[in-house]
Order: structure tokens, then sequence, then C-alpha cells
């Protein structure tokens, strides 16, 4: 990291809208958490921003959210970086286990992350998400101007009656594509600016919120 990232958010959270997909047919109405244990774990992981072996992922203890830690997922421009490292991106591919009778969407991700960024200087935070075999959403882009020197936080939600549910019974990868960008703009080209996700200590994450449906017994 060219700076350590501090824990505390201060800039504002900005919330964006996910795009419908098909609910999953038949599963009832939102269910609590299930009890029994869900687990996370990374299919394939391909990107700029994500080498084999620098994300991790973990799930709440109340199953209520999982988290993906990020090591290396940093975009810079200006200074002499070279124009490559201005866009950085990472597809994660997950394979989330559930306790049989459950069904889950997600309703909530919190990107958190740091930027360092020159007066004109230009941050974007993008991301979208769908299951295996099923459409993709449209990107969500939070765009962050400088100057800026300070943790940030993004935010995108989506309505219960417009979530997208994982089909009951079969076991479809969760695809998570995001990007990174960092632009000169206006700034003075000399000098360095930057937008990171990454965290060596964990205490800067992307956190997924479950949305838990019952399925219809068999």
């Amino acid at each position: 990291m060219i700076k350590s990232l501090r824990t505390g958010f201060t800039a504002a959270a900005v919330t964006a809208t996910l795009v419908t997909l098909s609910p999953s047919a038949g599963a009832s109405a939102s269910a609590s958490a299930p009890v029994d244990r869900v687990t996370v774990d990374v299919a394939t992981v391909n990107g700029s921003g994500c080498r084999p072996g620098s994300a991790a992922v973990a799930v709440s203890p109340d199953n209520s959210a999982f988290t993906v830690t990020y090591s290396e997922y940093l975009a810079q421009a200006g200074g002499g970086v070279p124009a490559v490292e201005g866009r950085k991106n990472c597809l994660l591919s997950l394979v989330v286990h559930v306790p049989q009778g459950y069904t889950y969407a997600i309703a909530q991700v919190d990107y958190r992350g740091f930027g360092s960024l020159q007066p004109g200087a230009i941050g974007t935070q993008k991301a979208s998400y769908y299951f295996q075999g099923m459409s993709q959403t449209a990107y969500r882009t939070h765009r962050f101007d400088g100057a800026l020197d300070d943790n940030w936080q993004a935010t995108d939600t989506t309505g219960i009656e417009a979530l997208a549910w994982s089909p009951c019974g079969e076991q479809r990868n969760f695809n998570i594509n995001t990007e990174l960008r960092t632009e000169v703009g206006t700034s003075d080209p000399s000098k360095t600016s930057f937008m990171a996700l990454d965290s060596t200590d964990g205490s800067i994450n992307s956190v997924y919120h479950f949305s838990w449906k019952q399925c219809p017994a068999r």
C-alpha cells in the first residue's frame, strides 16, 4: 500500500438500486437466517485487482452476511505511474453452501476503501452481480471527486420485491464483478492519486448482506 488505511469511515455513503433478476420459484416470504452453518468458498478469481490468493471470504457467525477482503486491489494514476495501473478489476465466482430448504439473495452490499485523490482527480467504483446461468445485472457506479484523502464507502441496495434469488434446490455460483478506476482528470499529472479496496489486516472489506427464504417442501 502507498498509505496505511484507517478504519473509521467518514465519507458519505452512496446508494444505488440493483437490476431485477427472476426470483426463485415457489420460495416463501422472507425468513430468518438459518441456524445451521453457511459457508462460502472461492471457486475462481480473475482480474488485475485480485490475483489468486489475494481475496479472502468469511461468513458472519449469525449467517446474516459475508465479507470479502482484498490485499492487492489498488488503482492509481499520475506521478509517472503506467496508464494500465489506472484501472483494476476483479471477477469472483463464489460457491455458497446453504442449509437444505433455504435459498438466498443479496439484499445490500457495502464497499469500503481508502482514497487519496489530488484536487481534480476522479475515482470510480463499479460492481455487478449474477448467479451462474442467469443474466448479469447492470453495473452500479459510484464516483468520487478529488480532493479526497479519507476512507470511502459505497452501498448498493435493492427492495425485497426486486431481489434476485438463487434457485431452490440448485447449486449456482454467485459471481461478483467489480472495478476500480483512478483518473488524473484536471489534477497535477506529476502527483499520484489512488483508490484502494485492499487491506492487509482485514479492517477494510466488502460486506454482502443475505436475505433468506425457505423453499417449498419436496
